[in-house]
This record gives structure tokens, sequence and C-alpha cells, in this order.
């Protein structure tokens, strides 16, 4: 079976980077912005789109340094990514298709982790959040930041580079490799959406290198939670079951104990997604549809 891609495209300027934007469905129909995460792109929720029963105009960009974007890096003085950008991204986003009243947001890990943010920051801005598979990051303690520090420098002077492949069938591989649930049709079409055939002819995955680089600064739990307490708007939580990302981001921490940081929402749900990876949009399109759905509607 091939998946046939449905989505149109645009490219629109935000905070000086050209970005690029797919969007699903007609302008009139309920707006619903989705943002992918690390090293992935927009298109990643083509099957999510294919499974929704209902009408929505869906936007989702790629975000800075990733798919067709623009990589900031390529400038002078720019070497790394800061998270604080993306945030910025989204209001941008947001004001450009919605600028007025509430928007819904869908976000995949790190796009789940950003829309959490500014959800807190502009309570008034949003209606509601689904969060698939966003964590917010591991604990640090102020004694790593020396080495975290140290770190960043050093990959200044020697900066990660991404493997490149054979072949899109290679690249396509390389996906299941990393998701053994999905099927042929999915990865082929992500494949093609997630890399490019470079001057040398070998097929390059469509992320900066950069993106790769240690963060020099600490991720601060404690700012990330008093920012969580001030989300007015309902977040659908939704994770695989028994999900390995959850216990790699908690770390040394137990399960119960890392969950404790979900309290400050005022209003969070949860769902559980049987068979199902951290890629669960791929894995499970039709059932994390519904639970969207069923929670926007």
């Amino acid at each position: 079976m091939t998946i046939t891609e449905t989505s149109r495209s645009e490219f629109i300027t935000l905070r000086g980077l050209r970005t690029h934007v797919r969007q699903w469905g007609e302008p009139g129909a309920p707006k619903l912005f989705m943002l992918h995460g690390w090293m992935d792109v927009a298109a990643s929720f083509q099957f999510l789109v294919d499974a929704f029963q209902r009408d929505w105009h869906v936007i989702a960009m790629d975000w800075r340094g990733f798919g067709e974007t623009d990589h900031p890096t390529r400038y002078p003085g720019t070497a790394s990514y800061w998270f604080p950008d993306y945030v910025a991204d989204l209001e941008g986003l947001i004001d450009h298709y919605q600028p007025d009243g509430q928007v819904d947001l869908v976000g995949h890990s790190m796009g789940a982790n950003v829309v959490c943010i500014y959800a807190g920051v502009r309570p008034e801005r949003v209606r509601r959040v689904v969060d698939l598979e966003g964590f917010g990051m591991t604990r640090t303690r102020p004694e790593q930041a020396p080495g975290r520090m140290a770190r960043w420098l050093d990959e200044l002077r020697n900066p990660p580079e991404l493997k490149t492949y054979e072949s899109e069938a290679a690249v396509a591989a390389r996906l299941q490799k990393t998701n053994p649930r999905l099927p042929d049709d999915r990865a082929a079409f992500l494949a093609a959406h997630w890399s490019r055939r470079n001057a040398d002819g070998r097929w390059e995955i469509l992320g900066d290198a950069a993106h790769k680089m240690t963060n020099p600064m600490l991720y601060r739990i404690d700012e990330i939670m008093a920012i969580w307490a001030k989300v007015t708007a309902p977040v659908l939580h939704v994770e695989a079951r028994d999900s390995a990302t959850l216990k790699h981001i908690a770390h040394k921490q137990t399960i119960e104990e890392f969950r404790e940081r979900f309290r400050v929402f005022s209003d969070f749900r949860e769902a559980i997604v049987d068979d199902a990876g951290h890629m669960l949009h791929h894995d499970q399109p039709a059932v994390v549809a519904r639970l969207i759905e069923d929670f926007l509607i």
C-alpha cells in the first residue's frame, strides 16, 4: 500500500527564518496546530490526519533546523539551538494563522514540551492541549553545570555530524530499526520526507546536526513546573504503555516520583495506548486520533 501525501506546503517567515508549514484540510474547519518532536518533521502527522473522523484545518510547521525550515546555524554567530526559541516560533506561527481567540495544540515529544510551556506562558491563548509522550526532561543537579558547559565548548570545536545513507530504502530500514512496529508503507513515506539525496549521491537526514549538541544550560524542572502551574487549559497526556521514553527520562527517579511533576497542572488527564512506542502516532494512529478528537470536541 502506498500512502498518499494530502498536505499542502507553504513557506512563511517566522522571526527572520524561512519556515516550512504543512496544512491539511480546508480553511473554515476548526484549526488544530500540531508540533512534531526532536529529529522529526511535520509530515510525521500524515497517518494521524488520515485517521481523523472529523474535518480539521491542521497546521504543522517544521521546527527551525528540521525538515524544509531554514537552519539558523547557517548564519554567523549561531552554533546551537535554544529552547525558548521554539516557544517564540510557536507564538509566531499562532499569530500568523490565528491572531485572535484561543487555539488547540497537539505536540509530540519535544513538540509537546514546547506546547505545555506555551500554554503556561500564554494561558489566555490556549483552549486545549494534547501532549503525546511529552514528559519534560530529566531532573538535573547544579553540580552537573561545569561538565555540561565543558562538553558544549568541546563540541563547538568538534561539531557532531549526522550519518548519511546509501538510499531512501536504507533510510526506511533505519526508521524500522528504531521502531520495529513501523510497517513498510509508513516507513517508506517517512523516509521520503525525512531525508533527501545530497550532492554526493547519499541520503541525508533533514535535520541540523547541531541539534545533537550538548545543551550547556541545565534543565530546571522547578522553573518548568512553575510554568505548568499557570496552564488553565485542560491537558490530555497520552503515552505508550510501559513507555521506554518515560523510563529513560525518569532516570534514577522511580516512575511514581517522576510523575509528581504533573500534579501542578490544574486539569491533567491521562490515556494509555497499547502496542505502541514513543512514536505512538505512527504505531496506533487510529487510537490516538480518536483520543484527540474525543478530547477536543
